[in-house]
């Protein structure tokens, strides 16, 4: 097979599932809005099983639920049939992955919940199916070719319940609310939770002494508190503790150049410096000091008094960036 003819194949692939996501576009109805509303409905876990790839599709699905405020779990079906059926409890709702809807291992799921009055609610092609006939909402998949060579191997199937169970779960987000804090919140670790963190966060974990100056300081008060704040700057307060102004090693150096050593924090500072409120993102945070290219900026309070200090090397140290 030549490189050309792999490229043919693979690029046949995402056609055909490209064609099955559109089919299923085309295909979905008020059944998306029946498991919305089921599971809005209740306070309990959304649980998620299946078989195979559909498997690991549900688990997929589940971890998308859960962290977009819908609380939500993986329940292998073999596992359920030997005790962890316990882990569906009145008023929690079930999703069932088949694409054939006939996977014998769902059989004890279906009857445990169709005698306990669990609602169910069904991804499958098959509406006369074993796991059909059992659902209480149908999100009937549209029948497609497989993407496989052979027809075998489970590839536009399973986008297809892939991109359905993502559409179910920003649909849920939306009707809840979900926020920005919500998913902050629910995601700590990793670049993404951490730019989710607000400034006011940032510098509650970093208590490093701040590198501060009084308008009065002499030049060389200036050189030793840069040197020993090891951020490149140092802040400029009034009597009040208010942030005034800002000196960078680059404001030092020009002022010897200029041969001003003998200047005042207040004579060499820039006065007006850019602030960061306690409240901002610190995904807005690092935007700002790149479109204003700047590499540090202190959060203050609500009285102007500076209580931390961002600096950019620390932000790419620690993974922000």
């Amino acid at each position: 097979m030549t490189s050309q003819s792999d490229l043919d194949l693979a690029r046949n692939v995402i056609r055909t599932e490209r064609n099955a996501l559109e089919k299923l576009e085309q295909t979905l109805g008020p059944s998306l809005e029946e498991a919305v509303s089921t599971i809005l409905a209740t306070d309990r876990h959304v649980i998620v099983a299946g078989v195979g790839k559909s498997g690991h599709i549900g688990q997929k699905i589940a971890a998308s639920l859960a962290s977009t405020g819908t609380p939500s779990f993986f329940l292998h079906p073999t596992e359920a049939s030997h005790g962890d059926l316990g882990m569906i409890v009145p008023g929690s709702v079930v999703i069932a992955i088949s694409y054939s809807g006939e996977s014998r291992e769902l059989i004890d799921l279906l009857r445990y919940c169709k005698s306990n009055a669990i609602p169910l609610i069904a991804m499958t092609r098959a509406r006369e199916s074993t796991l059909g006939r059992y659902a209480d909402v149908l999100l009937e998949l549209p029948t497609v070719p497989e993407a496989c060579p052979n027809g075998l191997a489970p590839t536009s199937s399973t986008t297809m319940a892939l991109a359905l169970g993502d559409a179910l779960t920003i649909v849920l987000m939306a009707r809840r609310g979900f926020s920005t804090e919500d998913f902050g919140f629910r995601h700590p670790g990793g670049k993404l939770g951490r730019t989710l963190q607000t400034a006011g966060d940032y510098i509650r974990d970093h208590k490093d002494p701040l590198p501060l100056a009084s308008a009065g300081a002499s030049f060389e008060e200036l050189v030793i508190a840069v040197s020993e704040g090891r951020k490149g700057c140092v802040g400029i307060i009034d009597e009040t503790r208010k942030l005034i102004g800002m000196v960078t090693d680059g404001d030092l150096r020009r002022a010897i150049l200029a041969g001003r050593t003998n200047a005042s924090a207040r004579e060499v500072m820039t006065p007006g410096p850019r602030t960061i409120d306690p409240d901002a993102r610190m995904m807005s945070v690092i935007k700002s000091f790149s479109e204003n290219r700047i590499s540090n900026a202190f959060v203050v309070d609500e009285t102007g008094a500076p209580a931390g200090l961002i600096d950019m090397k620390d932000l790419l140290a620690e993974g922000y960036v």
